[in-house]
């Protein structure tokens, strides 16, 4: 990838438009020296986190409920149908009218973005849980708190993981467009500017260091915890 934006760049008639890797490294440098990286990118980081956490939390008990209940599967279906289905900027319009220009709303409306898609993946796993464990808990009389810890979550847990690294990966490109629309920091406040000065150098260079931390994440959190999760399945072969 590397090799092919040099010869790219190289062979573009603007360098403005298609800078290569030596100009966008510099830029790189200068916003990282001067502090600007580090501010921008941690309220961006801070939104992605708060927003995360908010629609893991409330995806996961909505889709546990509706893979578990057909009552609440046939109720909430259709309105979780047209949460899938609005636009992303629609949500993000209406929560900056509805409820201001504020960090609430910048956080409502990424994570109401995620939650009907954590739902979905939840519900679906739920339906696949294996009857013949949740007899065994019925046999020895286990209580709910029990029976989700020791039965139901460690079943689901490839599918939480799973609902957690797609989820980050949207999460971030969400408050991208939440913050250029109507925020007074963050890389997608930094990139509007860009834009509005065509700064393809500059566009490309806040990208790429949300885009590497964002790979940290997934490395070190992540994926060792993803391993962690499903490790008694490994065990259980």
């Amino acid at each position: 990838m590397l090799v092919l934006w040099v010869v790219v760049a190289r062979i573009s008639d603007d360098p403005r438009t298609m800078p290569g890797p030596e100009a966008v490294a510099m830029r790189l440098w200068q916003i990282t020296v001067t502090g600007e990286l580090w501010f921008h990118a941690g309220m961006t980081l801070f939104r992605v986190l708060a927003s995360f956490a908010l629609a893991m939390a409330v995806g996961v008990a909505l889709g546990l409920w509706m893979g578990r209940s057909r009552t609440a599967d046939q109720w909430l279906n259709p309105g979780l149908v047209i949460a899938l289905n609005v636009p992303a900027l629609v949500i993000i319009v209406l929560a900056y009218i509805w409820i201001g220009l504020n960090e609430v709303a910048a956080i409502l409306a990424v994570a109401l973005n995620k939650i009907p898609v954590v739902t979905v993946m939840l519900r679906e796993g739920t339906r696949a849980l294996r009857p013949d464990l949740d007899d065994m808990a019925t046999a020895f009389r286990m209580s709910r708190a029990a029976r989700l810890r020791h039965v139901v979550m460690p079943q689901l847990a490839p599918h939480v993981a799973a609902a957690a690294r797609a989820g980050i990966s949207l999460i971030w490109k969400i408050v991208l467009v939440v913050e250029f629309l109507g925020r007074s920091n963050g890389v997608g406040f930094k990139i509007h500017l860009l834009f509005s000065s065509f700064d393809v150098a500059g566009v490309l260079a806040w990208a790429l260091a949300f885009v590497a931390v964002m790979l940290a994440i997934d490395i070190v959190v992540l994926r060792p915890w993803e391993a962690r999760l499903s490790r008694w399945r490994r065990d259980e072969d």
